[in-house]
């Protein structure tokens, strides 16, 4: 595309040839010539600069930068768009494929599209625009919403429940048994695990993550939430709106996220907690049971205030040093009561 081009479709403002070619859209450190790239702040301009890109996306024009430029209010989301633009994703033809199991009571939206080797159950609903890849699974009674994605080998068990627009990543399971037992005569015995999984619009799930179904009622995804890889959320579990799960994060039964909440990664929710809307939980984190989080910060295992857990740390660090001096002065305070113990025996 023509700089020109770019520039009306972001909405930007142009300082350069309108006729010059981009051919590529690149991250700064990858970017060459023909590349467009993009920066957020003016302590980047002097990398920005010495890159190859032919040019950059920026907030505020800069002369040292001494290449093209489109200022924009964002850089960030004008570098999405043109990624989505120059890089668009192939997506399979609609229809269903002859070698995908779709059972007769299914229903199909006419532009959906089925893979080779997908399965679709009984009374299953798949609807408009969705793709379903090779080797996905979709259980009995299950319902896709429109324009959702489920990658290769992905598996939504019976009684699930997706939105529109949910991408759901490979090697994924939705509905999978919560882990509930109850430990009678020396045994484990398995509580059946009849609820359900809600996902709402808008929701990622990353590769190979699982989401367990309810005991009874539903686990709850809210609206706009994002998943990333390799997370387990356990049955009875509801996060709010707009939320965000980072790798290998774990959390249990019957805790309750609110909305915008960032769970980073490695950390670990126990059962039946309580977090409110807007709180950050920090990476190997732990909270611990019954817990009650107000909106802030938090971090180490169990979590405490951020502010409070610098402080731990930064003594934390000092602990060799702290433990040598409680050594010299045991030691000091040993030889003082020999001393006086001396003392007193020559008294007498």
């Amino acid at each position: 595309m023509k700089l020109g081009d770019i520039s009306a479709l972001l909405g930007g403002r142009l300082s350069g040839n309108p006729d010059e070619e981009i051919t590529g859209v690149s991250g700064l450190e990858d970017a060459g010539p023909g590349d467009i790239t993009f920066i957020m702040k003016p302590a980047l301009v002097p990398k920005a600069a010495a890159s190859g890109a032919s040019c950059v996306l920026v907030k505020e024009e800069s002369p040292e930068l001494g290449k093209s430029q489109i200022a924009v209010e964002d850089p960030q989301m004008a570098f999405a768009r043109l990624l989505a633009l120059f890089y668009p994703r192939p997506h399979p033809q609609a229809g269903i494929s002859p070698l995908a199991h779709v059972a007769q009571s299914a229903r199909i939206a006419a532009d959906a599209s089925i893979s080779p080797f997908a399965c679709i159950a009984a009374g299953a609903e798949i609807g408009r625009g969705s793709i379903i890849y090779p080797g996905a699974y979709v259980g009995e009674g299950s319902a896709i919403g429109e324009d959702c994605i489920l990658y290769p080998n992905v598996t939504v068990r019976e009684g699930v429940r997706i939105g529109s627009r949910v991408i759901i990543h490979s090697g994924s399971v939705i509905g999978a048994d919560g882990f509930g037992y109850a430990f009678r005569g020396g045994v484990h015995v398995k509580i059946p695990q009849v609820g359900g999984v809600i996902i709402e619009d808008g929701v990622e799930i990353g590769a190979c993550s699982t989401i367990d179904r309810a005991t009874t009622g539903n686990t709850v995804i809210g609206a706009g939430t994002k998943i990333d890889n390799l997370v387990q959320i356990a049955h009875n579990v509801k996060i709010g709106s707009g939320s965000i799960i980072v790798s290998q994060a774990g959390i249990a039964g019957s805790s309750r996220l609110g909305n915008y909440v960032i769970v980073a990664g490695q950390a670990g929710i126990a059962d039946h907690v309580e977090i409110e809307d807007g709180t950050v939980i920090g990476a190997n984190s732990g909270v611990m049971p019954n817990s009650k989080l107000a909106k802030g910060a938090y971090a180490g295992s169990p979590v405490m205030p951020h502010m409070q857990w610098l402080r731990v740390n930064a003594i934390s660090a000092k602990l060799p040093e702290l433990n040598k001096t409680v050594q010299d002065m045991e030691k000091r305070l040993r030889e003082i009561e020999r001393r006086l113990q001396d003392d007193e025996r020559q008294g007498d």
